[in-house]
């Protein structure tokens, strides 16, 4: 592959078995080293031109906020299920499957994406169909035993978001804070005036009385879900965006390859 005109200097050359090591100096001092196994330039910089990769990279899903909350999703789910769902229901299977598969398809989905854009779209979209059928299974349970489906300014689920959870054991601790302000909703306690006079007021916090724990994880799921499925629809679309931009693996192999005639 020529150098551009941009950029003069000297290279050095040396042969290592079947690859040349090359360093290049410009006029200004600055050192460039690069390696390529067929003698190709493989260089960037000013006035350089970097090699388009034939893989790029791939696979970086644990950094996906979309798996995060997708993992979060799943673990909080197999532990609803087990809780509150009848073990012999196929609903039971149902949810933990569509968790699973949400969870599943984001980081094949981003492993596939090295040789396959069009793999990587479909699978993303697959998991966020997941998690959106899970999210009907949620509501449905909510519905179907009267249960409240909580607006997002509630003040637990206000509460809740502010933790910023992201593991199992921190949605626990926040539905055990919870459920101990739900006891004590309601209660009264013993308060004295300035003239001595004891009286009995009622204390009360804001919060609902009639939440219980299967309640509070439910909806809590919820707003996981909403912020998963939010997520991945901004991947798709980036995903999509991208795909149109520079087509996939098998427009990127000719590019590669017409690069490859043409540097020889």
């Amino acid at each position: 592959m020529p150098l551009t005109a941009a950029v003069t200097g000297k290279i050095d050359v040396r042969q290592e078995g079947d690859r040349c090591s090359r360093t290049f100096t410009d006029n200004h001092g600055q050192i460039r080293n690069y390696l390529d196994g067929n003698g190709q330039a493989e260089m960037t910089g000013a006035g350089m031109v970097e090699k388009e990769p034939l893989i790029p990279k791939h696979g970086g899903y644990r950094k996906l906020k979309s798996f995060q909350v997708a993992q979060l999703v799943y673990d909080v789910t197999v532990r609803f299920c087990e809780l509150y769902v009848d073990q012999f229901s196929r609903t039971r299977d149902q949810m933990v499957q569509a968790a699973r598969s949400g969870v599943q398809n984001i980081a094949e989905g981003s492993q596939a994406s090295a040789t396959s854009r069009k793999t990587e779209l479909k699978l993303t979209n697959v998991a966020r169909a997941s998690l959106e059928e899970l999210r009907l299974d949620y509501e449905d349970f909510l519905r179907q035993r009267g249960l409240p489906v909580l607006s997002p300014d509630h003040p637990a689920l206000v509460r809740f978001k502010r933790r910023r959870c992201v593991t199992l054991y921190a949605v626990q601790a926040w539905v055990a804070e919870e459920r101990e302000h739900t006891d004590h909703q309601g209660q009264t306690q013993t308060s004295t005036d300035k003239d001595g006079t004891r009286r009995s007021v009622t204390v009360r916090e804001g919060q609902c009385p009639s939440l219980g724990s299967s309640t509070l994880v439910a909806n809590a799921a919820l707003s996981l879900l909403n912020l998963a499925c939010h997520l991945l629809d901004r991947q798709i679309a980036a995903q999509a965006e991208s795909f149109e931009k520079e087509g996939g693996f098998t427009e990127r192999l000719y590019r590669v390859r017409t690069a490859r005639r043409r540097g020889n």
